[in-house]
């Protein structure tokens, strides 16, 4: 999935852009260095930034400052053989804070691990300390596992909705192809994004309005399926809606928007396009967008802009593309998409975005451990 083309000049500055005089444009200024692979940008509402370490670290960001110690540190439960390398999807790829972290001192991540000789995926809540600086690896209470067949298309991506639920999304468990057919079966969390609520249950419960609750056939956790690998999903925090980079197979990207109960297709369809259209389990839903491998081979979804530094870039979503480096903007009224551009060619690899408390955006790029705002 990511992480495909990691060769690149090891350029600190992205270049100004070229584009039509009706485009929104922004730059790329970088605010922070001497990541070890960061993979993941959030804000805990307090306007710091909280970067997830591939290999199994979470540092805090406060004013440019990359802080020395941890706010956590699971390395020694995380695995990601290889990540040095380049090549390898495994580790602590999301986390999510409480929307009352401030208070409850709560967070949860999403992380590969080695369990009883298998890889597996857990969902883990962790508490901080009374001052939110620091979390301690012995907190740690885990929700669930899941295993996982193969080292790439793990998805990892965890958020709170704006209805307080906790959701999660995870590829299809990895190869290619999906050679068991999960994107397809409401059997396994493989390929698909989860909705539960961690205030109510034993360690969560499964809200009574999530769409297979009650079907022998499916898990109740699920909340649509049909995905290839979601690297990085997102909600709209103005309207609401839940928008979602699918990673492609061979040939198609795609940009979704994440509705209840829905199919998305894979791996009967990659994007709007026959894939192996005898395992479809359902009515199957098309991308809002999807883009050839000739103009992009590996999705990087975003968010849409509610910031203020970048007046004419409210109301996109922003995207990019981890193998040629490109950010896009588009925006879609509910039936189709009314713009649809790039808005700025660079040379970094993008491997993650994040939002702050204020909707500004960031980025980070794996390779050379830095993050960059998305600045006028």
């Amino acid at each position: 999935m990511l992480l495909r083309a990691l060769l690149g000049l090891l350029i600190c500055v992205a270049p100004e852009i070229a584009l039509a005089a009706d485009a929104p444009q922004f730059r790329l200024s970088p605010i922070a260095s001497g990541l070890d692979h960061p993979i993941g940008i959030v804000d805990d509402g307090s306007g710091r930034l909280f970067i997830l370490e591939q290999a199994g670290r979470i540092r805090i960001v406060d004013n440019g400052r990359v802080i020395d110690v941890p706010f956590l540190d699971i390395n020694s439960e995380v695995s990601s053989p290889g990540v040095n390398q380049g090549g390898n999807e495994c580790g602590l790829l999301g986390l999510a804070f409480h929307p009352d972290f401030k208070n409850n001192h709560r967070f949860f991540v999403n992380y590969d691990t080695i369990k009883n000789g298998k890889l597996q995926t857990c969902i883990a809540e962790f508490t901080a300390n009374a001052d939110n600086t620091h979390a301690d690896a012995a907190s740690e209470k885990d929700l669930l596992f899941y295993d996982q067949p193969f080292t790439n298309h793990k998805g990892g991506c965890i958020v709170f909705g704006p209805d307080k639920m906790l959701y999660w999304g995870a590829g299809d468990g990895g190869a290619g192809g999906d050679p068991f057919g999960n994107g397809q079966n409401l059997n396994v969390f493989l390929g698909k994004i989860m909705r539960i609520d961690v205030d109510h249950g034993s360690p969560y419960k499964v809200p009574d309005d999530n769409p297979f609750v009650g079907r022998k056939d499916a898990k109740p956790e699920i909340w649509c399926y049909g995905m290839r690998n979601p690297w990085r999903f997102s909600f709209d925090r103005e309207t609401g809606k839940l928008w979602c980079g699918d990673v492609g197979q061979d040939i198609w990207e795609e940009v979704d928007i994440i509705e209840k109960g829905k199919d998305y297709g894979w791996s009967a369809r990659e994007g709007k396009h026959d894939f192996k259209p005898e395992r479809a389990n359902g009515t199957l839903v098309d991308p809002i967008k999807d883009y050839p491998h000739t103009e992009g081979n590996c999705i990087i979804g975003g968010y849409v802009y509610r910031g203020k530094a970048i007046p004419a870039l409210k109301g996109f979503y922003v995207y990019a593309d981890n193998g040629r480096g490109w950010f896009a903007g588009l925006q879609y009224d509910g039936s189709k998409v009314t713009f649809d551009q790039h808005l700025l060619e660079s040379p970094l690899h993008p491997a993650s975005f994040g939002e702050d408390k204020d909707g500004e955006l960031y980025v980070c790029d794996r390779e050379r451990g830095q993050i960059f705002i998305l600045a006028p």
